[in-house]
């Protein structure tokens, strides 16, 4: 599995109604897209969001069971679209350590990320099996999925959680979002379940 990340910064003073509307018009379109486990359509404002934000943000998180499908989606229309309303942008990716889905995806309403540096020489065993606890107790304290995975090009490691109402405790390194919609696998071929 891949996880997969742009992060669009937007203007202070874009009107965010526009992503929001971009969302619930084009979100249903990568409904059942093939090895995709599910994308998060997210976004964050800077002012009157519901969750805190030092800028206005368009940031859809993939989780891909196939390198396929991420080739699939890069070379689409679809990204071919956005880049051409947004400009180009810098496409993170991870390979995916642990992945658990706990619940109805669908019914997530918020999201949260965090990327931390992996020091030179750690002992990545180890990171791993912190890394997977920690999405086993942030499954536990109610996350509808937990993502960890690693990427060996910038020895970065992200922690992503699905969220039903915003979580209690909110780390100061990590970007919480509005979701707006999530795609899933069509049905009888799902991808996304507990396990590494």
């Amino acid at each position: 599995m891949i996880a997969m990340q742009y992060s669009i910064a937007l203007p202070a003073d874009y009107d965010m109604d526009i992503i929001e509307r971009r969302i619930r018009e084009k979100g249903p379109l990568l409904d059942g897209f093939p090895h995709l486990a599910f994308k998060a359509y997210l976004s964050a404002r800077r002012e009157g969001g519901a969750v805190p934000s030092h800028e206005n943000l368009y940031a859809p998180f993939y989780l891909w069971a196939a390198p396929e499908g991420m080739d699939a989606f890069l070379t689409s229309p679809g990204f071919a679209g956005l880049a051409r309303d947004f400009g180009w942008p810098m496409v993170r990716s991870w390979i995916v350590w642990q992945a658990q889905c706990a619940g109805a995806l669908t019914d997530a309403r918020f999201a949260s990320r965090r990327i931390e540096a992996i020091a030179p020489h750690a002992d990545l065993a180890a990171l791993k099996r912190a890394a997977c606890g920690a999405g086993e107790a942030a499954v536990r304290e109610g996350a509808l999925a937990a993502v960890c995975a690693f990427n060996p090009a910038d020895w970065s490691l992200v922690h992503f959680r699905l969220w039903p109402t915003l979580p209690m405790t909110q780390q100061q390194d990590t970007q919480h979002y509005e979701v707006g919609h999530v795609s899933l696998p069509a049905p009888g071929h799902e991808a996304a379940g507990s396990g590494h």
